[in-house]
């Protein structure tokens, strides 16, 4: 009996060797790295395997990263050249294979199978670029294993052979074990009497884990890439970047010649000032040349010339504006104004006359427009400016800017608009040059970040411009609540533009979109600055700045001595559309405070006859034009767009960082 026992515990005793033979593994990792004064590194990896023939089978692949990222996103590539490669001492067949972050070499020959057992194989290779420069010291932070073999790791060295001229006194060294980000310290270090650092793991590594180390000493000893050199490696680390780059200034280049050309305006005459507005324009005209393009105060301002001549009346309860026909005729309008007219007050249709039911009235309602006032014979007198009735007010919009663009754009300014578009030309191209100059390296989503991110951006700056605009006229309460809806409106589009700002920089590099923001920035600039008055253009506009310089005079002595009519409530009426069209509407209320009330004091119903509502006051005649200013831009703003159309060492380091790293396994 007591033979048959020892008999069991011995072939369980081989069995349990038989197990452990069986299993692949690194027995020992060795890794002698040499640092020269210039900084390049020449490393041997000695590694010790048992081949089982389950992954090792005709050798092993050693994965190496060559392709890093610095903190603010940039490409860091590193130098990698093999030198040796050997197996048991001898020469051995290799290959490698470019990987998405860096090489893997192939150990072995293809037609070649191992027989089990214990190989040991020795790589000797050379890389630069692998250390780093610090304020008060330089360091080699180097992942000596990676964490990335297949087979756990028996033991793991590693040897840091120093320059000689650093004293062994200063040289400090620091290590960490474990799988990627551990900060476990399972190791021994020592450094010799020569200067060489010497690192010991104390504790097996399994799978995916791996000894790093960090070995700091003075400045001084070896050389520091000079900023040349780091603008030389950050260029060519980045093809796209340095693409961009050249593209930029092409793009900048192209646009300064074009406005050199085409977009520098005559130069500016004396301003005089000019006590009445330049004959045979209109309010909305003189702001249209003076803008070089159009926008809704235009239209606001030939509405309210129309009603101070008498042809219509604007009637305001809570901000909500109806515009109604007196009745008047013969009074001569403007072109643009014409325009308005003809398509704001034309002939209703049919429907809106004769359908009874309230069925049908709710049909024309929510697709025609809200019923409308109009005489016996089916002519329009009285219009609400609400968004049901978008069609109607959108089309007087759309009209008279038309007429004003045909009757002043070419005579009196350019837009250059052509220029533009080549430039925005250009601007994709260098977009796309940049793609295809590294695509092995250019992430797609980048693609599509920068793509979005454009279109993104220009809206967000026409939101952004608008909410500046309101919070600019803002006096009151009536003209800061749309200030405030559009700011609360706009802000979940400026997080989302951050985010997507951070998403772009996470795929691609902080460089890459400020080049990106730069080429939005150039294009946007250059956009006004390509447009330009004609010669006729800049007489007209040295007019109009003599006139705006009359109405914005805060001296009323300087009114009441220059201006042939005196200062009159008459005088104010007339000329306020033009006050509005030129941005000093306040400022030309102001002015008129103390006729107003005085007018008031005389007849105390007393009130400009074309208007009818809540922010008339004599009290503060400012206010009055400033809210009537914004509050009814603001309402042709929105009553003529449809629903829904506008878019709502030391510590800190850890296993796994560092350079080198990578892994490995069997093939």
């Amino acid at each position: 009996m007591r033979q048959v026992t020892i008999l069991l515990i011995t072939l369980l005793l081989i069995s349990f060797s038989t197990i452990s033979l069986a299993e692949e593994r690194i027995h020992n990792y060795h890794s002698d790295i040499v640092i020269d004064d210039k900084g390049d590194m020449t490393v041997t990896e000695t590694i010790k395997v048992i081949a089982e023939g389950n992954q090792i089978k005709r050798g092993i692949y050693r994965d190496f990263p060559t392709r890093y990222k610095d903190r603010l996103g940039n490409k860091y590539n590193v130098g990698f050249s093999i030198i040796k490669v050997l197996r048991d001492g001898a020469p051995e067949i290799f290959r490698t294979e470019n990987r998405s972050n860096g090489i893997r070499i192939y150990i072995g020959d293809k037609n070649h199978y191992l027989k089990k057992g214990e190989y040991t194989y020795a790589i000797t290779y050379r890389t630069n670029r692998q250390l780093g420069f610090f304020d008060q010291h330089d360091e080699l932070y180097w992942n000596v294993t990676g964490n990335d073999w297949a087979f756990p790791i028996d033991k793991a060295s590693a040897t840091v052979r120093l320059p000689e001229a650093i004293p062994r006194d200063s040289i400090e060294v620091e290590g960490y074990t474990g799988a990627a980000g551990s900060k476990q310290q399972n190791y021994t270090a020592s450094i010799s009497t020569n200067g060489n650092a010497w690192f010991e793991t104390t504790k097996t590594l399994p799978q995916r884990h791996g000894l790093t180390i960090v070995v700091s000493w003075p400045k001084g000893y070896i050389a520091e890439p000079t900023t040349s050199e780091k603008i030389d490696y950050l260029l060519s680390d980045n093809h796209a970047l340095f693409v961009a780059l050249i593209g930029l200034t092409i793009l900048l280049a192209y646009y300064w010649i074009a406005w050199f050309n085409v977009g520098k305006d005559p130069e500016q005459g004396i301003i005089i000032p000019h006590y009445e507005p330049p004959t045979g324009y209109s309010p909305a005209s003189l702001r249209y040349v003076l803008k070089t393009g159009y926008d809704n105060t235009c239209f606001a301002a030939a509405i309210i010339n129309l009603a101070v001549k008498g042809f219509l009346t604007i009637e305001e309860d809570d901000d909500d504006y109806s515009l109604e026909l007196t009745g008047k005729e013969n009074i001569k309008m403007a072109p643009g104004e014409a325009a308005i007219v003809k398509k704001l007050f034309q002939k209703s249709p049919t429907l809106d006359l004769v359908i009874k039911s309230s069925i049908m009235k709710s049909f024309v309602e929510a697709f025609i427009g809200e019923p409308l006032e109009t005489d016996a014979a089916g002519n329009v007198t009285k219009i609400k400016l609400t968004q049901k009735n978008h069609l109607r007010i959108g089309g007087a919009v759309s009209a008279h800017k038309s007429s004003l663009q045909n009757n002043y754009e070419k005579i009196y300014f350019l837009t250059n608009k052509l220029f533009f578009v080549f430039g925005l030309i250009i601007t994709f191209a260098v977009l796309i040059m940049s793609i295809v100059s590294d695509p092995a390296s250019m992430d797609p989503g980048a693609i599509f970040m920068m793509a979005w991110l454009t279109g993104w951006t220009l809206g967000v700056f026409g939101l952004v411009k608008q909410a500046y605009h309101l919070w600019s006229n803002v006096n009151g309460i009536l003209t800061v609540f749309p200030a405030i809806v559009l700011t609360l409106f706009t802000i979940p589009f400026i997080a989302a533009e951050i985010q997507g700002i951070n998403m772009l920089v996470q795929v691609s590099s902080v460089s890459m979109f400020i080049v990106l923001l730069i080429a939005v920035i150039i294009n946007f600039l250059f956009y006004e600055l390509l447009k330009a008055p004609t010669l006729a253009g800049r007489r007209l506009l040295d007019k109009i700045e003599g006139f705006k310089e009359y109405i914005d005079i805060a001296e009323r002595h300087e009114l009441d001595f220059k201006h042939p009519k005196g200062r009159s409530p008459e005088l104010f009426e007339e000329y306020l559309p033009y006050a509005l069209a030129l941005d000093v509407e306040q400022q030309w209320g102001e002015s008129f405070a103390d006729v107003l009330a005085e007018a008031q004091a005389t007849d105390s119903s007393y009130s400009p006859t074309w208007y009818h509502g809540t922010h008339w006051s004599n009290a503060n005649i400012g206010n009055f034009t400033s809210s009537l200013g914004s509050s009814f831009t603001n309402a042709i703003s929105s009553s003529s767009r449809a629903p829904g159309s506008s878019s709502g060492g030391g510590g800190g380091g850890s296993s796994g960082g560092g350079g080198g790293g990578g892994g490995g396994g069997g093939w």
